[in-house]
Formats: C-alpha cells, sequence, structure tokens
C-alpha cells in the first residue's frame, strides 16, 4: 500500500510523511492530549452533527403522527359524507316547521305573520332549538329571518321566537 501511494500520489506521500514526522516529533504527554483533543472533538461532531439532527427530525415526526391521529380521529367522529340530499319538505310553513320540530322532539306554536310564519318555542334544550333551525333551512324553501332567543331557568334551555319566510 505504502508503494502504491508513493508512486501513484507523490503529493499525498510527501504530506503523511511531514506528518508522521510531525507526530514523531511530539513528547508523549502531547501525543496524549492531541489523542483526547481528537476523541473529544470527534464526539462534539458526532453528537451535534449527528445525533442531534435526527432526535430533531424523530420529535419533529412524532408530533406530525400526533397531529396526523387527532385529524384522522377528528375525521372519523365526523362521519361519512353523503351526497344524498334529505327530502324536501313542501307545503305551508306552519306544517313544515311543525314536521321539522316533531323530529327534535319541540312544542311550538306557529302562526302566519307577513310574508312568513311566526314560530313561538316556550321551552327547548338550546342544542335541539339550533338544530331543527338547521332543519328547517336545509330540507325547505324557508329561511329564519329573525331569531330571539332568550335564556331559562334550567341550564341549556330556552325560549325562542324565530320568524321563517320564504
Amino acid at each position: 500500500m505504502r508503494d502504491f501511494i508513493r508512486t501513484q500520489l507523490p503529493t499525498l506521500d510527501a504530506g503523511l510523511s511531514r506528518s508522521g514526522h510531525w507526530w514523531q516529533a511530539r513528547t508523549p504527554r502531547e501525543r496524549t492530549l492531541l489523542s483526547v483533543l481528537a476523541v473529544l472533538f470527534t464526539a462534539i461532531v458526532l453528537i451535534y452533527g449527528v445525533v442531534k439532527p435526527i432526535q430533531g427530525a424523530r420529535a419533529e415526526a412524532l408530533a406530525d403522527i400526533r397531529t396526523y391521529e387527532t385529524l384522522n380521529a377528528r375525521i372519523r367522529a365526523a362521519g361519512t359524507l353523503s351526497a344524498a340530499k334529505p327530502q324536501r319538505r313542501t307545503g305551508a310553513p306552519e306544517a313544515i316547521a311543525s314536521q321539522s320540530a316533531a323530529g327534535f322532539g319541540l312544542m311550538l306554536a306557529a302562526a302566519p305573520s307577513a310574508g312568513g310564519t311566526q314560530v313561538t318555542i316556550a321551552d327547548a334544550s338550546y342544542d335541539s332549538l339550533v338544530h331543527w333551525m338547521a332543519d328547517v333551512t336545509t330540507t325547505s324553501d324557508l329561511r329564519i329571518r329573525r331569531v330571539a332567543i332568550q335564556r331559562l331557568g334550567a341550564p341549556g334551555h330556552v325560549s325562542a321566537q324565530v320568524e321563517l319566510g320564504r
């Protein structure tokens, strides 16, 4: 190997020869200190050049996995998307409001008003009221013109006056 380096790479051979002479000129104490310094330098390069970047990439990947698992759980909890449109309700606005309210367990009083219907709900859970309003607007041509909601004494219960029109 030494002969190959001498004949094929004379510049490298000269450099190795000089570094060998330089190393031999050092005292045993200097050689020990330089060896320890080389080991420490190598360790620092490995830690900050290899290990730390890998740990950072791993932490980032785990955070991404957590994020995507959370999104996946939210998507699964949302259910499937359906292209089927809900059945359209037709008829008088009072009848449409009553039909929809029955599905949500709401008791309402509907009275015709100028250009629409005035619906009064004396006592209902807030969630049922909101879902009922969403159902009325998606399953019929009725639109909500005005809503007045008042909180009742029981937690989560409200009374409402809703004006529906086309």
